[in-house]
């Protein structure tokens, strides 16, 4: 539903309805819209610390391909869906917090992503931060102007290796 008609849209009425119950039925489940959110954001950051796994599992060993690969693993899930990465990461709903259980995985995502960045030599948490921020402002661009296309998406390995220059990755072999 949040895909088809974004997250603002979403109503208990509209949930329970697609789930074939009756909206006060719901609250069993969930106690309010927020808590609808909250399972939700947990699920996507679940889903991208595993995206990540596996993205590692068939890193490669170049600092610059690993960068690039990284880079291309988080563009790439990000921009799937609109609703996913602005519940992940624009906080758009009002009012809403994720809870210690749904932050973990977005936490242990992080770590993981600051492991792999230290395996290839980049450690200061200044440099951490500025790849994210590439990344998601790439991201940004690329789901606000052209959606389904691939105007920013051709950008990312070009970011890619002037934050590696930045950062004195060495040139690949």
């Amino acid at each position: 539903m949040a895909t088809e008609q974004g997250l603002a849209q979403i109503t208990l009425r509209e949930v329970a309805g697609r789930v074939g119950m009756q909206a006060p039925s719901l609250y069993s489940h969930f106690e309010s819209k927020h808590a609808i959110h909250d399972a939700m954001f947990g699920q996507a950051w679940t889903e991208y610390l595993e995206t990540l796994r596996v993205a590692e599992s068939a890193a490669p060993t170049s600092p610059r391909a690993m960068l690039r690969h990284l880079a291309r693993t988080f563009f790439e899930f990000s921009a799937s869906n609109l609703a996913r990465y602005q519940l992940m990461n624009q906080r758009t709903i009002p009012g809403f917090e994720p809870s210690a259980e749904s932050y973990a995985p977005a936490v242990a995502a992080l770590e993981l992503l600051r492991e792999q960045l230290a395996g290839i030599g980049i450690t200061r948490e200044e440099d951490v931060d500025l790849s994210t921020a590439l990344m998601g402002g790439l991201v940004d661009a690329q789901l606000a102007n052209d959606p389904g296309g691939d105007r920013w998406a051709r950008l990312v390995e070009r970011t890619t290796e002037m934050f590696a220059d930045n950062v004195g990755l060495p040139p690949e072999a």
